[in-house]
């Protein structure tokens, strides 16, 4: 075999490639062109990301002290409002454009008050972007501005392109300025705004403003909900770990380094082995962490391991690594950047790039969090034996990695589980382990697996809520232990993901309730004792068809179908003469036809877990998995539409019944 790379030719210029070929956006098109480059995707996360622009500058005018509520609406329309009490966007004509200043801000991409300091301090803006863009992506966008006792308008559709001029409408004593715009349908998929979502996120802004008042109201479901909070991030962690078993009490602290302003608060929680930091700049969420971030961990670090040494709790030689002090933290770290020093990485502002918060957070946590060790030293005792106990449990697991690793070749491969039918390749990162619903499915399953790569473990009913429950309660427990033994690469601070027996772990369950409840108590307990699989992209939910379209005359060709939208589809391919089964079970199914539709890396279709918002995620988890049952009833009663069995049998009866 000849092992020499060979590099293809060029392909011959294409006589059609000069200056016609270059294509010039101008104004808001390259938006509307490339809307990924503005706001990361044109799914839920970019759609609200336009909201999150707006409410950012009416934020921004509270931060600078303009106003104390901040209004946002719901309408019918499928439109939505952000309404502020702050200056009001300004409206006289601009010298250098000759166009109303709230024209050009709406229209000009680089355009705004946040590169000028004497108009904001502090902001979260940056680019200049961030409403530009909300209007090149909507169908129609209004402003109104009441300043200096008149009430201006004016409104753009098409994507930003001027529909009425700037007006003055009426006469007001308020002062402020209200933006209504409606998503374009031709831009994002789903134009329907979450109310839970922006709700987590106005929630999160009142704690990050504190004296604030956020407002958030819905007109289709008559719901309002406000947030308002006075002591700022101590809430805001108390909130994070509510259902969690404290570790001393929630510590915080501020202050100022080189003109940025910053505040910490953090805890610790027994029985908590994830580490959970969130970080703000100028009260925007950096999700992907920066410079404070980075600033924090170190100065953290340093100082624990510094107090440890000097208050003779460690050995000569011995130090404590960043993830064994951060093992079971809550933390909230907000930063205030003035203008001319903020950086992000991105116009999604993800990541702070300002390089001074590294040594402002460093030098804050270092000299502060260590002034409170000493004057709580029981504390500071227990901190240090948890942390060593993390790293001892840490060093323990991977001796007995490595000593596996010498052995696994001469060990005969252990029957964990009479229940296991396990695959038999040895490359693990290519196998696959199911977790299927009862064992009727489990045994279609194990018929119809292809037993070279695919392991099948069915489980024994419902598994235990493993929400807050310490660690030794959950390997007691048959299903986990098996679960545990199965992936055979630990748990808890044990876990190490590249010893995963499996590069897919793949919940299997019916298509109903019970089927979406268990499938929540197993990734409760991935995130809370495995959360690398989910990280690492690992877990999976598989997607077993919800009907099968078939013709009464010949049952052997049928269509699968996984939503309403296809089952018609099949219904017309099919035209007259249809049946249509619905599978109310994995277990409805044959062995080939689960193999086919559902295990089959050709056919299936898998849905892969992945963390999208942390932040979300670990309140959510709190209210639906928590011991505390009346936030979850709060939470069945705003969320969740019951609807009669008989009224959905009946409807599928006559859609049966066709043809």
């Amino acid at each position: 075999m000849n092992d020499e790379v060979m590099e293809a030719p060029l392909p011959a210029a294409a006589d059609d490639y000069d200056a016609s070929s270059i294509e010039l956006l101008s104004g808001l098109e390259g938006v509307r062109k490339r809307p990924g480059m503005y706001i990361g995707s044109t799914n839920l996360t970019g759609l609200h990301h336009l909201v999150w622009e707006i409410v950012d500058n009416a934020v921004d005018e509270a931060v600078n002290g303009y106003g104390k509520k901040i209004t946002v609406t719901l309408h019918k329309d499928g439109s939505l409002s952000v309404e502020d009490e702050g200056r009001g966007v300004p409206v006289d004509i601009h010298q250098k454009t000759g166009i109303p200043a709230v024209q050009l801000i709406y229209t000009a991409l680089h355009a705004g008050g946040k590169f000028n300091s004497k108009a904001y301090q502090v902001s979260g803006g940056l680019h200049g972007v961030g409403a530009t863009v909300t209007n090149a992506l909507s169908e129609w966008l209004k402003v109104t501005v009441y300043l200096k006792g008149k009430i201006y308008e004016i409104s753009f559709k098409d994507g930003g392109k001027l529909d009425v001029p700037l007006r003055v409408i009426g006469e007001t004593r308020k002062h402020g300025t209200t933006v209504c715009f409606k998503p374009d349908p031709t831009i994002f998929p789903n134009t329907r705004f979450s109310y839970e979502t922006i709700a987590n996120r106005l929630e999160e802004k009142s704690y990050l403003l504190a004296g604030v008042r956020f407002v958030l109201v819905d007109e289709n479901t008559n719901t309002k909900r406000e947030y308002y909070c006075e002591h700022g991030l101590r809430e805001y962690v108390a909130s994070l770990v509510r259902e969690k078993t404290p570790m001393g009490e929630i510590i915080d602290f501020s202050g100022e380094y080189n003109g940025i302003r910053m505040e910490v608060a953090l805890q610790w929680c027994t029985q908590d082995y994830n580490e959970n930091i969130y970080s703000y700049a100028n009260d925007v969420r950096t999700a992907d962490g920066g410079s404070h971030e980075t600033g924090f961990k170190q100065g953290l670090t340093k100082c624990l391991n510094d107090w440890a040494q000097a208050s003779g709790l460690l050995k000569a030689g011995v130090s404590l690594e960043g993830g064994d002090i951060r093992e079971g933290l809550t933390a909230v770290i907000s930063v205030k950047v003035p203008e001319g020093k903020l950086e992000y990485e991105g116009q999604t502002k993800g990541k702070l790039g300002t390089p001074e918060a590294l040594p402002a957070l460093t030098s804050l946590v270092s000299t502060r969090f260590s002034y409170y060790l000493n004057e709580h030293r029981d504390f500071g005792v227990d901190l240090v034996k948890k942390c060593e106990a993390s790293r001892e449990a840490r060093e323990a697991a991977r001796k007995a990695r490595e000593a596996a690793r010498g052995t696994r070749k001469k060990t005969p491969e252990l029957i964990i589980s009479d229940k296991l039918a396990a695959a038999q390749g040895k490359n693990y990162k290519q196998n696959e382990l199911f977790i299927v619903e009862g064992d009727s499915a489990g045994g279609s399953a194990k018929t119809g697996r292809d037993r070279s790569y695919q392991a099948i473990l069915p489980l024994r009913g419902k598994p235990l809520n493993t929400y807050g429950l310490p660690i030794s309660k959950v390997t007691e427990n048959l299903e986990f232990s098996t679960l545990i033994q199965t992936i055979g690469a630990g748990v808890g601070p044990d876990f190490d993901v590249e010893e995963s027996h499996y590069g897919k772990i793949i919940i299997m369950t019916d298509a109903d309730t019970d089927g979406a409840h268990i499938q929540t108590l197993l990734l409760t307990f991935f995130y809370n004792f495995m959360k690398p699989l989910i990280d690492h992209g690992m877990v999976y939910i598989a997607q077993p068809p919800l009907y099968s379209v078939y013709r009464k005359s010949d049952a052997k060709k049928h269509i699968y179908c996984w939503s309403e939208e296809e089952l018609e589809k099949a219904r017309n391919k099919i035209g007259p003469g249809y049946g249509i089964k619905r599978y109310k079970g994995l277990g409805e199914m044959n062995p080939s036809q689960l193999a086919e539709t559902t295990m089959n890396r050709a056919t299936r279709q898998l849905l892969r877990v992945e963390i999208e918002d942390s932040l979300l995620l670990e309140k959510k988890m709190s209210i639906l998995m928590g011991k505390d049952s009346s936030p979850r009833w709060d939470w069945i009663k705003e969320n969740v539409r019951f609807v009669l069995d008989d009224e959905f049998a009946s409807i599928l009866k006559g859609e049966t019944q066709n043809g």
